[in-house]
């Protein structure tokens, strides 16, 4: 991932319009004339002696000033040889327009292959082809197809369809919202939609970010960007649902969530949502009192926000006491209903008392037309009692005075015409902020030592793989299951139906009987399964008649023989289907649902990304409706918490495994006792890269292979690894035990302990592009002590890394700080980053000192003299683009 020559782009100088006589060329010139931009427009076309008044040159060579932009119009076949010229003459981006997907794929391929060779010694950046362009307002760049005015402002839509951009300039304008751009992305060849997060995220004038898109190309580095970006800013995401693509659309959503942005189902409702999201640090929850004066109309909204998953806040005593005089007797204070004759007055009253309610997450307020009580006064009414720390939202239906109200209110708080819209608004609302509690939530600490026997699962996949499988059998697939401790009803094997009598009669209890061959997916089907097989002379009988079925229905198909399981005691429990399945290009997903026979029919599944921790598990869990009965039942109760642990357990199996693609746990019981599985099936893919599992994930998992012994010159033994985001309490008490000073020293500013966001924002890393080692004692994350944390953080082109260090004050002399530098510049060479750098305070002698020693340069800040920059040069920064 690079922004590098990302202003070239969007803040060039000079630009060259490289044309052949077409008319996009005449439509793009007119937009940048129009436009208003500052610098030269130079066309390149040889059919023209001008365009659009600017004097044409008949090639690239005759410009009289380097061009850093060239917008290019000529067909593919054409173009790598200009961009060969470009970058000699100094460009360093290009937009390119052409449309080939008339071209055979072979040839567009290689033709896309040679525009980035051509571009690559030049670090030129490229943005198409089939791009219709972009325009940046506050550059003054029209360097599009669309001649559509656009206002200024602080939001930056990305999309990868021209017809959507269009769209969102026409609503944008019908409801006076002003771009800081709009970008065409085009095939993305070379700048794609991660490079554009990760440069918008960094530009202080962009707001918000909203993207429509239909598919990600580069899972991995999407999520990297995206999760940066929707840190620092709202980012908004149209997508279709049912887009025909691969994954389905269950991954695509684990993903949005999983990065923090917010999601939303039309062109309207993408503008619209960043006004609605400047309420957004008022809402805790999803608790919302809704005020009307229609019980009708007021119901309805009570049916959406329960279809959303929100609830009707629950009032205090006094409020409900204090609304007794505005409502009828013995009836539910919300929704509210103050009668088709509430005036302005009364609302006024009921606001009053709702605004003050510690209960309520946001208000809805609710005026439809009626023969009493002014729809205008009323909402002067509201304006007047508008607070800072109550989020409100309003619904005003009419096409008259609910408009006139409609308009005055929009200018201060979100309002809809329809009550179900404003409701959704508030939905929103708290998806967003609970998709950002996701990238900030610190998770629970393991409820147990969790150490899988990997080496025991390469084993028993490598066997399965030598033999020509690419399943495992039921047998084996429970090994497997048992590696990773995930607890199992007991399994055993019979080659014939006599072996399978002598395990029955040895286990002396009910049996379930299952037969084994790779070829048969669907054992059911085959009456290959039979449960509560009560006696050994059942249990020879049976299976003596489902290898005879076999035999008739699938004569070619293998048989491995019997597998017996004692019938596990219900209790109670419920069944759960959870696993692993592939997910495109965001690598294997991890999937939980309601299981049983009748699963697939029930559909209720959800997807999450590997890895995951306790928390995150948590959250995948929720997005189902079974959870609600297993978190809620109080008759049957649920572990959830070996639920949890169960999903973790299979996120490490995705991370270890690379050979397993496919993994269906169904049924897996659970109740309050814990959790069995009863059945599983394991599908295997043969890999032959070497690269590692970590790979094939869309999230860069914990890097394991940091961690390490290390002993100081004390003598004291501590264990070195990455920073987990369960170590965040253990971060606390490290500054909680530093002085004034070290803090100071460490942050620049005087404080005596981190905030959670800042604590969240050292321990809740993204290890593709930026890493945290820790010295920690012995414990589990979360329960161990840490004595020292060294940060290392990148940016998006890996030339530079900012480090910061802190060291408990104990250890200060016994070499902790020397060995995590090391160890860190070591790392920092392997990721072939250019060099670090950092900033100390000239008082921070041992500091300074460390420095030297590790070889850094010193360097005075010319306009501070209480601060030194200090800078490792690694390696030579830069030497390819994309």
């Amino acid at each position: 991932m690079t922004i590098r020559n990302l202003d070239y782009l969007f803040k060039p100088n000079a630009i060259a319009l490289i044309g052949d006589g077409g008319d996009a060329e005449i439509i793009i010139a007119r937009n940048l004339m129009r436009g208003g931009f500052k610098g030269p427009i130079m066309p390149v076309d040889p059919k023209r002696w001008a365009l659009e008044g600017a004097l044409a040159y008949r090639d690239i060579a005759d410009l009289p000033v380097p061009p850093a932009l060239a917008i290019i119009t000529r067909p593919l076949p054409k173009i790598p040889p200009l961009i060969e010229q470009l970058g000699k003459r100094g460009a360093r981006a290009a937009v390119i327009y052409s449309d080939a997907r008339d071209l055979a794929e072979k040839e567009r391929a290689a033709l896309c292959q040679a525009v980035l060779d051509a571009a690559k010694p030049y670090l030129l950046r490229v943005l198409g082809p089939n791009s219709q362009g972009y325009n940046v307002p506050l550059a003054n760049l029209n360097a599009s197809l669309n001649h559509q005015r656009l206002l200024p402002g602080q939001i930056a839509f990305v999309t990868e369809s021209g017809t959507i951009g269009q769209t969102a300039v026409d609503i944008g304008n019908h409801y006076g919202f002003g771009f800081s751009h709009l970008i065409h992305l085009g095939d993305g060849l070379d700048v794609d939609l991660a490079d554009i997060l990760d440069y918008l995220a960094g530009d202080y004038r962009v707001r918000a970010i909203l993207l429509y898109l239909e598919h990600i190309g580069d899972a991995r580095k999407f999520m990297s960007a995206a999760r940066r970006a929707a840190r620092v800013k709202p980012v908004i995401v149209l997508k279709p649902r049912r887009f025909p693509d691969t994954p389905d659309d269950t991954v695509y959503a684990a993903a949005f969530r999983r990065a923090g942005l917010l999601r939303v189902d039309d062109s309207d409702e993408l503008l619209r949502m960043v006004e609605v999201l400047k309420a957004a640090r008022l809402v805790n929850s999803d608790r919302l009192a809704i005020i009307g004066n229609s019980a009708s109309m007021s119901l309805l909204a009570t049916d959406i926000l329960y279809d959303f998953g929100g609830r009707l806040a629950q009032f205090s005593e006094a409020t409900q006491r204090g609304l007794e005089s505005l409502i009828e007797p013995n009836t539910s204070p919300n929704p509210l209903d103050l009668g088709d004759q509430a005036d302005e007055k009364t609302y006024g009253k009921a606001l009053d008392l709702l605004f003050a309610d510690p209960g309520v997450d946001g208000v809805l307020v609710i005026k439809t037309p009626s023969t009493f009580g002014d729809t205008t006064a009323v909402a002067e009414a509201l304006l007047q009692r508008l607070t800072s720390h109550r989020c409100v939202i309003a619904s005003f239906p009419g096409s008259l005075t609910g408009a006139e109200a409609r308009q005055r209110l929009g200018r201060k708080i979100p309002t809809y015409e329809m009550a179900g819209d404003a409701v959704r608004a508030f939905m929103r609302i708290v998806q967003y902020k609970r998709n950002q509690a996701l990238l900030m939530e610190t998770p629970p600490s393991l409820p147990e030592e969790f150490t899988a026997d990997v080496a025991l699962a390469k084993t028993i996949i490598a066997k399965a793989l030598a033999g020509g499988r690419h399943q495992l059998n039921e047998y084996e697939a429970m090994q497997l299951l048992g590696a990773y401790g995930i607890p199992v009803v007991e399994t055993l094997t019979a080659r014939s139906p006599n072996e399978a009598a002598e395990i029955a009669a040895r286990l002396d209890q009910a049996v379930a009987l299952k037969i084994i061959s790779p070829d048969v997916v669907n054992k059911s089907q085959i009456g290959g399964v039979a449960r509560y097989l009560i006696s050994p002379e059942v249990v020879q009988q049976t299976a003596t008649a489902m290898l005879m079925r076999l035999r008739t229905v699938a004569p070619a198909a293998r048989f491995d023989g019997f597998v017996l399981q004692p019938m596990v005691p219900r209790d109670g429990a419920y069944e759960i289907a959870l696993g692993v399945r592939p997910g495109g290009g965001f690598g294997p997903v991890i999937y939980f649902g309601q299981g049983g026979t009748e699963a697939d029919t029930i559909d209720d599944f959800t997807c999450g990304l590997p890895p995951i921790n306790l928390h995150l598990a948590r959250e995948i869990m929720g997005q189902t409706r079974i959870y609600k009965r297993l978190r809620y039942s109080l008759l049957r109760r649920a572990d959830l918490n070996a639920l949890a642990l169960t999903l973790v357990k299979i996120s490490q199996m995705v991370v270890d495994l690379d050979e397993l693609t496919e993994l269906h746990i169904n049924p897996l019981w659970v109740n309050a006792q814990g959790v069995v599985a009863l059945d599983a099936r394991v599908q295997l893919t043969p890999v032959t890269s070497t690269s590692g599992p970590a790979q094939r994930l869309a999230i860069r998992p914990y890097p394991k292979e940091l961690e390490e012994a290390l002993s100081l010159a004390n003598g004291r033994e501590m264990w070195l690894r990455p920073v987990l985001p369960e170590d965040e309490p253990a971060l606390h008490a490290l500054v909680s035990r530093a002085s004034p000073e070290d803090l100071r020293r460490r942050f620049f500013q005087p404080i005596r302990e981190l905030s959670h966001e800042m604590a969240a924002g050292l321990t809740q890393i993204d290890y593709d592009r930026e890493i945290a080692l820790v010295a920690a004692g012995p414990g589990l994350p979360g329960k161990a002590e840490i004595y020292a944390i060294v940060n290392l953080s990148a940016d998006p082109n890996n030339d530079r890394a900012e480090y910061s260090i802190l060291v408990d004050r104990a250890l200060i002399g016994f070499g902790l700080g020397n060995r995590l530098m090391r160890r860190m510049i070591d790392y920092a060479r392997t990721r072939g980053i250019g060099e670090i750098y950092g900033e100390v305070l000239k008082e921070n002698k041992p500091m300074l000192q460390l420095n030297q020693a590790l070889g850094f340069a010193i360097l005075a800040d010319t306009d501070d003299t209480s601060l030194y920059h200090v800078i490792l040069k690694l390696h030579d920064i830069g030497s390819s683009a994309g």
